[in-house]
């Protein structure tokens, strides 16, 4: 089954790291995603750019409204994703918390519907 890794940072406490951390995270981070990749676990992984160049898209009564940035109350912004392939939900998590990113924000462990499923229930 495929699980889809959402990873959110705080830049509050991205900030309060010592210098060089962040950079030894993410070399590790790196580093154990090639290593997943290469074992046919991680399918796909993403970072992107701060949350301040996101635009979004909203219609609502047949007005679309286009707005800088994301509007939410967290702190927490998105950041990035894993795209990975688990036996379970339990292995999945388990693959999240080898990721150094929950100390800095949080991690999403998502289940990815089957589109197939869903295309050959509505008939397209």
């Amino acid at each position: 089954m495929q699980y889809l890794l959402l990873i959110y940072t705080d830049d509050a406490l991205l900030g309060e790291l010592a210098d060089g951390e962040f950079d030894t995270m993410m070399r590790g981070c790196l580093q154990h995603a090639d290593a997943l990749q290469a074992a046919g676990t991680l399918l796909d992984s993403r970072q992107l750019e701060p949350a301040a160049t996101a635009r979004t898209l909203r219609t609502r009564g047949g007005r679309t409204q286009v707005t800088d940035g994301p509007f939410s109350e967290t702190k927490e912004m998105l950041a990035g994703f894993n795209l990975i392939e688990a036996d379970s939900e339990e292995d999945a998590l388990r693959i999240a918390r080898e990721f150094p990113w929950a100390r800095t924000g949080s991690i999403e462990v998502r289940p990815v519907r089957d589109l197939a499923r869903v295309r050959a229930r509505v008939g397209a």
